[in-house]
């Protein structure tokens, strides 16, 4: 029997993951989540484990708004050409298995300026502040993850609304978690 661990930057953002199901709640960025995933990893069985990442993202693209499974997260806050440069792997992408196609982009910094936003939205479709964290966390314990993310902004100006929004993202997000765990 599968077991499965909910992973949220803030409560709000799981605030409708049904009873039973464990919730770690990370706090924001990458850091912080990938520090308390492993922590929550490495103090348990963790055999028949799977991940799900369930929070808000920012839209990087117009029209975009719904829910997402990324197939790719990005660190997009990381110098990775130099790091190459100097013949190391920055390993700035990972896959995530039972993806949409989407690719999210996630770093430190909320985005809210258009210029950051065009520029990541040449690569990506979607931003947030923690799956890369998460995801990596996860692939160094060998532990499947997924991400699920419901767009609550266009990751502009309107961003700074976001509190405000998270409710509305996370009945959606958990929908999804009642329908697809057990």
């Amino acid at each position: 029997m599968t077991d499965y661990l909910v992973v949220s930057a803030v409560p709000g953002e799981a605030r409708y993951v049904p009873e039973g199901i464990p919730v770690l709640i990370t706090g924001a960025g990458k850091t912080a989540a990938a520090v308390a995933v492993s922590r929550a990893l490495a103090g348990g069985d963790i055999s028949d484990l799977v991940v799900l990442n369930v929070g808000t993202t920012g839209a990087l693209r117009d029209g975009l708004a719904g829910l997402y499974l990324p197939s790719v997260v990005i660190n997009h806050d990381l110098n990775a050409d130099a790091i190459r440069a100097i013949g190391l792997d920055p390993q700035e992408e990972l896959p995530v298995d039972g993806g949409d196609g989407t690719v999210l982009a996630s770093g430190d910094v909320f985005v809210t300026d258009p210029a950051v936003r065009a520029r990541l939205a040449e690569r990506a479709h979607l931003v947030d502040m923690e799956a890369y964290g998460v995801v990596y966390a996860c692939r160094e314990f060998g532990v499947p993850v997924r991400v699920v993310k419901h767009v609550s902004d266009s990751a502009d100006e309107a961003a700074l609304d976001w509190p405000a929004l998270v409710d509305a993202s996370a009945k959606i997000l958990g929908e999804w978690v009642t329908a697809n765990t057990p």
